[in-house]
């Protein structure tokens, strides 16, 4: 977003990803690929990051806390989508209620978090988000799915041409 982060943003940011990390099976997620090369882990630290960002730079009035965390969680499915299975020729429209049960046995999730986790496909999925923290992850996620993903074919087309 054009700004870097202070040393208290940096710091706050580092302690909610360190706490989420905590206890948890958050790191697991390094094990699934989510678009291109990119795995979920990296994806869901990138979208964080970039909701953060959203937030600060236009002063939105969120829980920065709450939208970090929720940021990280909305991905929080365990699985490799990409395998060739029924449930998952589906996955853009179901994982968020996959993401919002995994992220639930795992943590005490605030209304806003659960809002961000289980709307964050809108428009694919038919609700928005009712939080400001939940639409900011919807244009976060969309913008750093569309980088890895672009960013990954024009690797390939790189590769291919040159």
């Amino acid at each position: 977003m054009g700004r870097k982060f202070t040393e208290g943003e940096k710091k706050m940011f580092l302690e909610v990803l360190s706490d989420t990390r905590k206890d948890s099976r958050f790191d697991e997620m390094c094990n699934y690929i989510q678009h291109g090369n990119t795995t979920v882990w990296e994806h869901c630290l990138h979208v964080a990051q970039t909701a953060y960002c959203i937030a600060r730079r236009f002063h939105f009035d969120v829980d920065e806390k709450a939208l970090i965390r929720g940021a990280l969680l909305h991905d929080y499915f365990l699985y490799d989508w990409h395998e060739k299975t029924l449930p998952n020729k589906i996955h853009g429209f179901t994982h968020p209620t996959k993401a919002l049960k995994e992220a639930s046995a795992d943590f005490k999730l605030k209304q806003v978090e659960r809002d961000m986790i289980r709307h964050h496909m809108f428009p694919l999925t038919i609700t928005p988000p009712k939080t400001t923290e939940g639409k900011i992850l919807c244009v976060a996620d969309k913008i750093c799915a569309t980088g890895e993903t672009v960013g990954t074919r024009m690797d390939r087309l790189k590769r291919r041409f040159l």
